[in-house]
């Protein structure tokens, strides 16, 4: 215990009184993520102020063995960022690093602090005329590092890509405290292994992102929103089909949305009203946006007559101003909002090829409900790229007690579906430590030998994030816990 004080005072002569957080009540905040997850209290909270003092501090904690926890925005779904029960994990948080470094307008990158909040960085890129085009519904409180750190999508992946694919350079101080620098703002660079790649998607588990070089991308000077109602899942997936041919490059978003979730929106927003005279069982909330002499009201109307004609599309309704695109994507936005309020439930982020969409709904709604008739489900996504949220409310008939067991059996369940289907279990939110056992059951022996070699490789203490991805302890021992020989 006295070394562990000394420790922490050492830390608060390095950061400051304002640096290192000791207070339970103080870090309280730290502890909790968007949906409300809780797993235990951190040692302390370290919050440093640039990257020296980030490679210091991690630096020390591997000198003393002392567990990492770096953390972000607070807004991750799989418990990747928060402090163990354990109360041995210092958490490090990035929220001070939050500079935007250099803008280029010319060669469309910008650089920036990890810890940059998401929608600050696209407001600095608008005032450039650019864009940077990553969109999530958490952009208002989530950080570039964590980003990096989970590989985002969201909702323009279709056009853009994964964040595995905007981002050109990065800064990393690694598990040992060593800072990797490698912030070139090239956008082709075939100089033998991406190092960088390893990092996307490594949820804070290699190293700790400081710094990155995003690509940006050219502002859009218009866009088209619309909400249509659509009779089937097949509707949805024959009309997107004919939407990437008919508007090419200029589809930005293609999200599916059944009716229980407008009801859930409508529910969550006072000021939403039905946007149709008619419910349909299926709707889809599609972006077009384009720069330069692009008649987009033209394309939007075409696609909506072919869709028409053919049967696709029942009812939709265009925006005319960007109040009235806003107020459409309110619809996407609310649901998770009446999703959450109904209580613990599902939440999954799995991917099938797009022509699948329509079958794989049909097979794992039906064992799902073959196993608790009483449940709600509730499929969304984003369509472009294939990840469907496939939610689960349990039965009002259980009692709080048992709903994380039963949820449990219903994700095994739908996880056995989805393997007949060749997805993935995760799509965008990552592993963490929520998703692990199924995550590593599904893992091949060589895909096992990688995967713990590159930990071993960067981190052979095991002490940057501990149990995320792959079991707590030494790379060594976590390998013979997932059974490689």
């Amino acid at each position: 215990m006295t070394e562990t004080h000394t420790f922490l005072d050492q830390l608060t002569s390095l950061l400051g009184e304002h640096g290192l957080v000791r207070k339970p009540d103080a870090m309280a905040r730290y502890i909790r993520d968007w949906a409300g997850d809780t797993l235990g209290t951190p040692l302390a909270v370290a919050r440093p102020a640039n990257t020296e003092e980030v490679a210091e501090v991690v630096k020390r904690c591997y000198e003393q063995g002392i567990a990492m926890t770096p953390q972000g925005g607070h807004s991750g779904l799989v418990a990747g960022a928060l402090p163990d029960a354990n109360g041995q994990e210092l958490v490090i948080s990035l929220e001070r690093l939050n500079s935007v470094r250099a803008i280029d307008p010319v060669n469309f990158t910008i650089t920036v602090d990890a810890g940059c909040i998401l929608e600050n960085v696209k407001l600095a890129a608008f005032d450039h005329d650019c864009d940077f085009p990553l969109s999530l519904g958490a952009q208002g409180s989530c950080q570039i590092g964590g980003n990096i750190a989970t590989n985002a999508g969201g909702l323009n992946v279709l056009r853009y890509g994964m964040m595995r694919e905007l981002v050109l350079g990065l800064e990393v101080v690694l598990p040992d405290g060593r800072v990797w620098e490698s912030l070139n703002a090239l956008h082709k660079d075939n100089r033998g292994y991406d190092l960088q790649q390893l990092f996307l998607g490594s949820e804070g588990t290699l190293g700790i992102v400081t710094g990155a070089v995003l690509k940006l991308a050219t502002r859009p000077t218009q866009n088209r929103t619309a909400l249509l109602g659509l009779p089937s899942v097949q509707a949805v997936i024959d009309l997107y089909g004919l939407a990437r041919r008919e508007c090419c490059d200029l589809l930005t978003a293609f999200e599916l949305i059944p009716r229980r979730c407008i009801e859930l929106a409508i529910e969550a927003t006072s000021e939403l009203r039905d946007p149709m005279e008619d419910a349909y069982p299926w709707y889809v909330l599609m972006e077009v946006a384009a720069t330069g002499p692009v008649d987009l009201g033209s394309m939007l109307e075409a696609l909506l007559e072919t869709g028409m004609a053919r049967e696709l599309v029942l009812d939709g309704a265009l925006a005319s101003s960007d109040t009235q695109s806003a107020q459409l994507w309110q619809f996407r936005e609310s649901m998770l909002e009446g999703q959450r309020r109904r209580g613990e439930h599902l939440r999954t982020d799995i991917s099938v090829p797009i022509s699948a969409i329509p079958d794989f709904v049909a097979r794992a709604s039906e064992v799902v409900m073959a196993a608790s008739p009483a449940c709600e489900i509730i499929a969304y996504g984003h369509v472009g790229d294939g990840n469907l949220h496939f939610n689960i409310l349990p039965p009002t008939t259980v009692a709080d007690s048992d709903k994380k067991a039963h949820l449990h059996d219903l994700e095994e369940l739908l996880f056995e579906v989805l393997d007949d289907f060749h997805g993935s279990i995760s799509a965008e939110h990552g592993i963490g430590r929520t998703k692990q056992a199924p995550y590593l059951a599904r893992l091949s022996p060589i895909e096992r030998e990688m995967v713990s070699g590159v930990k071993a490789l960067f981190d052979p203490k095991g002490l940057m994030n501990p149990g995320r991805i792959l079991p707590a302890g030494p790379p060594q021992q976590a390998k013979a816990m997932i059974n490689i020989p």
